[in-house]
């Protein structure tokens, strides 16, 4: 099922790498490292609680196979896998997506900490 007014659900806006049954990988257009990609469910789903047991192996698929294709292609040194659950999470784009972000010796100074460091309380990470 898709949405009319999700950006992920018009399949014309998106230029796919990766494809199965139930999912598909593209770059992200805005994206946080050379080799950015999201992983969608097809089926216009909110968010990672709506998903189905068929569909997140679908995406796992796909998030290894994104992750052959960048080790190839950008010689990433590490990854974040993430995604992000409602206004308060971090979600803009209401359509569920998973990001592979592949990571590189020098992009961050301390990279210790991966993504739990985006949220800070003073200087302190909490």
């Amino acid at each position: 099922m898709k949405k009319e007014h999700c950006i992920f659900c018009q399949r014309d806006a998106i230029k796919i790498v990766f494809e199965n049954d139930l999912a598909v990988a593209f770059w992200d257009i805005h994206p946080v490292n050379k080799g950015h990609l999201l992983v969608i469910p097809k089926d216009h789903k909110e968010d990672f609680f709506d998903l189905s047991d068929d569909e997140l192996l679908a995406i796992k698929e796909l998030i290894f196979k994104g992750k052959e294709l960048i080790d190839k292609s950008f010689k990433a040194d590490g990854y974040n896998i993430g995604t992000n659950v409602g206004k308060y999470g971090g979600q803009t784009v209401r359509h569920c997506h998973f990001h592979l972000i592949p990571r590189y010796i020098g992009d961050d100074p301390k990279p210790a900490g991966g993504i739990r460091k985006i949220l800070v309380k003073g200087q302190e990470l909490i």
